[in-house]
């Protein structure tokens, strides 16, 4: 892994829901700034960072104390509005601490393929890279219904590392390996080596 980001000039970083926040929702502080220092240790090494985040939802609930998580997608989508604000808002300010800027990118399934919405949020990125900014990439849960969601960040974040040309895609997870389903619901399945996007 080192020799891989060693010799990548640009990487895209996926972080999940359950690296970033407590049971309860809220955000995982901790783990937070850990990773900010990471991403901008490579940052200053000249390299081109993408993070590609979740948490709006958990933030969300946090932030209102709600005992669980909505099962309607309304509520989600109300969730995502509240935490958001609140996830840049940790994000902007632990990546100031080493002088780092970050910008917003909140995408659905549309913009990456409209060709249209493809192409501008292409050149968005690129200016945003050539002003050093780090672009902190979200799904647009407050508007993405099911017709136009992306799906999980893991699948957004293959999709933006193709966006940009990445030279690697580093996902953090709570699962050790890539697997075709979930294999804590999936007992038995094999880790898969090797990853189409076709």
């Amino acid at each position: 892994m080192r020799e891989a980001i060693r010799h990548s000039k640009r990487v895209v970083v996926k972080v999940g829901t359950s690296t970033l926040t407590h049971p309860n929702g809220h955000l995982h502080l901790g783990r937070m700034e850990a990773l900010v220092r990471q991403l901008a240790d490579l940052h200053a090494e000249g390299r081109d960072v993408v993070l590609v985040t979740s948490g709006a939802v958990g933030a969300g609930m946090g932030r209102l104390d709600l005992p669980e998580r909505p099962k309607d997608l309304t509520g989600k989508q109300a969730l995502a509005a509240v935490g958001q604000g609140l996830l840049m808002q940790r994000y902007e300010g632990l990546f100031a601490e080493y002088g780092v800027v970050v910008g917003q990118v909140l995408l659905t399934r549309f913009d990456l393929e409209n060709p249209i919405q493809r192409a501008n949020a292409a050149a968005t990125m690129e200016q945003l890279f050539a002003w050093r900014v780090i672009p902190v990439v979200n799904e647009n849960d407050t508007v993405a219904g099911d017709e136009i969601r992306v799906g999980d960040n893991d699948t957004l974040s293959a999709r933006v590392a193709l966006l940009v040309r990445a030279d690697l895609l580093i996902l953090l997870s709570d699962v050790d390996g890539f697997y075709p389903a979930d294999p804590r619901t999936n007992p038995g399945l094999k880790p898969r080596l090797e990853v189409s996007l076709e």
